[in-house]
């Protein structure tokens, strides 16, 4: 009888301590409220004197993820797992979820707008929050950068438990209203911008759609029948110049109006750029790393690593000293689509950006590497596996 109920002992307290070692790595994982169970939507962390119950420390550094087009959060499913089994106490990962499927053919610009309204939101509710970062997948990383243009300085409202439920209107992790926000996102300190096969310059230029082989007819087919993915799709090719203004990636490369793209991004203390150097047939290595042809690196310089078999380059933080642009410019005085491929160029380079080209070359799913470098779904991308760790690895906390 005793044996037995020992038996019955150590049962309970193994699903005990499994509960324990679940719940250690997924309170801090904000999944999409399509992956979740009526009761996790509505299951928040009990929180003391700033400790979750069993005297854990909050997460202080919210990352926030965006996938690409016709993605959705799921996409960084694996990524966001990662995330959080390394760094646990340090970290929350937010998997966007306001822009998904066909709502990413509404253009950068509004698709911005949803993230920025979504970061406001959850830091809002997390007063908690000191840090941010944001991780984005190809179109996700332009949606990045035009969101952080509207966060940038920008205070959120905190919730703070008063009587009948008030909130005061204060940065987060700010007391009051009069303390300075400035160099902040979200009121939050930014640390790190990570894209992953983004098309920071467009898909306009030649050879920036691989799977078009450099052909001139099939590129100018492209262009024209860009308007099948939306205003997505025209800001990506640079056709949204209305009225003799510039299309809006080349004004994200500066400051315009209200929107300072630019020092948002110049307000992180890291950026990084990956890139697929093959088989990524959707965005060009030029685009993707923020790079003209002969900057990229050969071949030749490509290094071993077995600890991330497929990073292949590391180009380390360089910044260039580039005039500020004059953007009271019309489209007429870049008077070439390889000026504005320059203008976008020479803007970007104002950040230090830590380059890190990938290659999929002799993998089994290299065709896949545009969704690999992410690894969108293990099945049939966890050839990707240790871009995720690399970027993890040397996440700044």
């Amino acid at each position: 009888m005793a044996q037995g109920g020992s038996d019955a002992e150590s049962g309970h307290g193994g699903k005990q301590r499994g509960k324990r070692l679940r719940w250690r790595y997924s309170s801090y994982l904000r999944w999409p409220t399509f992956l979740k169970s009526s009761r996790d939507r509505t299951a928040t962390p009990p929180v003391q004197d700033g400790r979750v119950e069993g005297n854990r420390p909050l997460p202080t550094h919210l990352v926030v993820m965006v996938n690409g087009i016709v993605g959705s959060a799921a996409d960084w499913k694996f990524a966001a797992r990662q995330f959080v089994k390394r760094h646990p106490e340090n970290i929350m990962v937010h998997c966007s979820e306001s822009n998904y499927s066909t709502l990413t053919f509404h253009g950068v610009d509004v698709m911005g707008e949803r993230l920025a309204k979504e970061v406001m939101s959850i830091v809002a509710s997390k007063p908690f929050l000191q840090k941010i970062s944001f991780v984005g997948h190809s179109l996700g990383g332009l949606v990045a950068r035009y969101a952080i243009g509207i966060l940038y300085e920008n205070a959120v409202p905190k919730f703070s438990p008063q009587e009948h439920g008030a909130c005061e209107y204060h940065p987060a992790g700010v007391e009051s209203v009069d303390e300075k926000i400035e160099g902040q996102i979200a009121g939050l300190e930014p640390i790190n911008f990570i894209t992953l096969a983004t098309p920071h310059l467009g898909l306009r230029f030649h050879k920036q759609i691989p799977i078009l082989h450099g052909s001139y007819k099939l590129e100018k087919l492209a262009y024209r029948t860009s308007w099948i993915l939306g205003r997505s799709g025209k800001h990506q090719f640079l056709r949204d110049q209305d009225d003799g203004k510039l299309p809006l990636l080349v004004q994200m490369v500066n400051d315009c109006g209200n929107l300072q793209f630019m020092s948002a991004l110049q307000s992180f203390k890291r950026c990084v750029a990956y890139s697929n150097v093959c088989f990524d047939f959707i965005v060009g290595r030029k685009t993707s790393s923020i790079r003209r042809q002969h900057e990229l690196p050969k071949q030749q310089d490509f290094m071993k690593n077995s600890q991330y078999p497929h990073i292949v380059y590391v180009e380390k933080r360089t910044t260039f000293d580039v005039p500020k642009m004059d953007f009271l410019a019309t489209t007429k005085e870049l008077k070439t689509i390889n000026d504005m491929e320059d203008a976008m160029i020479d803007g970007l380079n104002r950040v230090p950006w830590e380059r890190v080209d990938v290659s999929f070359r002799g993998s089994k799913q290299r065709f896949f590497a545009h969704s690999t470098i992410q690894v969108k779904t293990y099945l049939i991308n966890s050839d990707g596996s240790d871009v995720i760790f690399h970027m993890i690895d040397n996440f700044l906390l």
